[in-house]
């Protein structure tokens, strides 16, 4: 096969980049967030935060990911409209405003939302871990000196933790490019759907395949790479520290 016939196939599949990056990006930062939420609830003194957080992050990381999406997709999304139509109803009922339909809620919104949900349960173990790692002689004295349990948290052990797992942290987002792929179940149009497509039409299956492969791979490596600066980095200050 030519170089100019590879050049056609990237070109038609490459569209799909933006896409696969907003997915991953946005969905991957919520992860983070809703994550660190969930892995705080597995550390709280209070036992109904601790097993509702341990329930949520059992279940979750029990189901494969492309039923999270399908379930968030089609049973999730339409069940979280109908619970807010009902909550805003009164004022649906005067006119002034209208009811929401699933079709306010796009299939990139849901893939988002899906990934958000798995990763994060993952995510939360990453953040329990590194919490734990910090010697436990701190926060005592954190509270010796007069701050709360919130306050050590945030202004003690929160800092030493994040340091610890931002290389695993960063490992998890290269995994959601990769899982990003999954999106294309639901049709959004990213590199695999937009792959799947031209290869359908055209028959091309191996050199389209070949071409979706090699965007992955350049953005991964890249990440990968990047990642291990990254530990290389930590690694020197922790011995410098010593």
């Amino acid at each position: 096969m030519t170089d100019s016939a590879y050049r056609v196939i990237f070109g038609a599949v490459a569209k799909g980049i933006t896409t696969t990056i907003y997915v991953s990006c946005i969905a991957y930062l919520s992860s983070v967030i809703f994550g660190l939420i969930i892995g705080l609830m597995r550390l709280s003194p209070s036992r109904l935060l601790r097993e509702s957080s341990s329930l949520y992050t059992e279940v979750v990381r029990g189901v494969p990911m492309l039923v999270i999406l399908y379930y968030i997709a089609f049973v999730g999304a339409p069940g979280l409209i109908q619970a807010v139509n009902w909550l805003i109803s009164p004022l649906i009922n005067a006119g002034m405003i209208g009811e929401l339909s699933v079709r306010n809620l796009n299939f990139v919104w849901r893939a988002i939302l899906a990934l958000t949900i798995g990763y994060s349960a993952f995510i939360s173990e990453i953040f329990r871990a590194g919490i734990e790692s910090i010697d436990k002689g701190q926060m005592e004295a954190a509270k010796a000196v007069g701050m709360t349990r919130g306050q050590a948290m945030r202004h003690v052990i929160l800092p030493q933790a994040i340091r610890n797992v931002l290389p695993p942290l960063c490992n998890d987002f290269v995994a959601m490019i990769k899982d990003s792929a999954l999106v294309s179940a639901l049709g959004v149009q990213d590199i695999t759907q937009l792959g799947k497509v031209y290869a359908a039409s055209t028959f091309k299956f191996f050199e389209t395949y070949n071409v979706v492969a090699f965007l992955y791979l350049i953005m991964t490596i890249s990440l990968s790479l990047m990642v291990r600066g990254l530990e290389n980095h930590l690694n020197r200050n922790k011995s410098h520290n010593r």
